[in-house]
């Protein structure tokens, strides 16, 4: 079983940055791919960003050249550094370990942590 905790989200004005954490407890965590989603009041989680196994990364459109995901497999913990942070970034962020198929996808990850919630102001 992988356990997930997500930390670093806050509250920063628009153009900010933030690094989200996701620490992943187990000895398999560096064979999983991994994700990062996000959920606003209302709306649907949505997926953000991956990185394989392999350090293949993969984003949303709205977020490609301001945000990178990362990992460091000796810790155990995958990154996201958020540049260029917007208003409509505002929600709180999971990070989850994928099992096969589409990133786009909820139902093709497995273990999910808490969140962390970012809020953007403007």
């Amino acid at each position: 079983q992988v356990q997930l905790v997500e930390s670093g989200g806050g509250l920063v004005q628009a153009g900010g940055s933030l690094r989200l954490s996701c620490a992943a407890s187990g000895r398999t965590f560096s064979r999983y791919a991994m994700a990062w989603f996000r959920q606003a009041p209302g709306k649907e989680r949505e997926f953000v960003a991956a990185i394989t196994s392999g350090g293949n990364t993969y984003y949303r459109d709205s977020v490609k050249g301001r945000f990178t995901i990362s990992r460091d497999n000796a810790k155990n913990t995958v990154y996201l550094q958020m540049n260029s942070l917007k208003p409509e970034d505002t929600a709180v962020y999971y990070c989850a370990t994928h099992r096969g198929g589409s990133y786009y996808y909820t139902s093709n990850f497995e273990h999910w942590g808490q969140g962390t919630q970012v809020t953007v102001s403007s």
